[in-house]
Parts: structure tokens; sequence; C-alpha cells
């Protein structure tokens, strides 16, 4: 299966338009037990489905300019960073509801009802992981695989290309160093 997504990330790179096709039914199922994962974590009430997240995420990819993935584990470290964009700019716009905010996002079928308290949580996480990805991109893109798609820590170490041990090191690290960027605010 890996050497199947590889191959048609591959035909996409190369101008194969219709691999896109080919793509989605691969890693459907895959994307949408990471989702699943990640929104068993969340707030009571949340009533974001596994299934928008993922198609999103999808769209979101597929329509991106950038689809040129190595591999496997470079295309769903992208559909990690989609997943997290999509839940960051959903807070946001909840944030700027409760502040009169005038304009009206287009809502997404099923997108999560987030407390005011949780988006403001999720953005200063956000702003923080920014920073760590300026310091470490590869602590924060650990961040992003655990807490935002949900792997565990061997899934994200084999994604990462890293030991499993060199994964927990960095986990440590990027916690405490966000935590204390967060709570420095």
């Amino acid at each position: 299966m890996d050497n199947d997504v590889t191959r048609i990330l591959k035909a996409i790179k190369a101008g194969r338009g219709e691999a896109t096709d080919e793509l989605l039914p691969i890693v459907y199922h895959e994307l949408r037990d990471l989702a699943t994962k990640k929104l068993r974590n969340e707030a009571a009430g949340n009533t974001l489905q596994p299934t928008a997240l993922v198609h999103e995420a999808y769209l979101r990819l597929i329509g991106s300019e950038s689809d040129d993935w190595e591999n496997r584990a470079h295309f769903f470290g992208a559909a990690a960073e989609a997943m997290r964009r999509i839940l960051i700019d959903h807070a946001r716009s909840k944030k700027s509801q409760k502040r009169g905010g005038e304009s009206q996002p287009v809502s997404l079928e099923g997108l999560p009802e987030i407390s005011l308290e949780k988006a403001e949580e999720l953005i200063a996480l956000d702003e923080a992981l920014n920073e760590l990805a300026a310091v470490d991109s590869t602590k924060a893109d650990l961040v992003k695989l655990r807490f935002f798609v949900g792997l565990n820590m061997e899934e994200s170490a084999l994604a990462l290309g890293i030991s499993l041990r060199t994964a927990e090191r960095n986990w440590a690290y990027a916690k405490a160093w966000l935590h204390r960027q967060v709570c420095r605010d």
C-alpha cells in the first residue's frame, strides 16, 4: 500500500491529473481513522465529523499548487498541516464572531462548535507552534502529527523518518516548550 501511494503521488507530480482519482480511495480510510482519533480528544459537544474534516483537508491538498509530495510520509505530513489549518481557521472565525466580526465565513458541513475558551487555546497553540517551527521544524511537525492528526508515537516517528527514541525525546521537549510559550501569555 505504501508503494501504491508513492507511485500515485509520483504520477500526480508528473502531471497525470487522473491519478488524483486513484489516490483518494487508497488514503481515505487512513485519513478518516486519523481524523477520528484526533476528534476523540476534542471537547464534549463537538459536532465535527471525521468525514467532513477529511474531505476538506483532501480538497485543500489536491487543490493546492504544492502537490509535489515525495512519498506517503510527506503526503500525510501535508494532510496533518491541512487539518490543523482547518481547525485553526474555524477557531479564529468563532473568536471573531464573539468579538462582533461582521463577516460571515462560508460554513463547512459538520464543523465543530468550539467554545471561545477552546478557540483561544487553539489559536495560542497555533502561534506557539509557528514559533517552534521557526526554531525546529521537525519538533513542530511531530506535534502536528500527534496533536492534529492523532498519530501515535510510532506512526509519527515513521512518518518523519526518525527513530522512536528520537521522537520520544522531541515530543517531551516540544510539549515543555509549547507549554512554556502558551502559559507565558
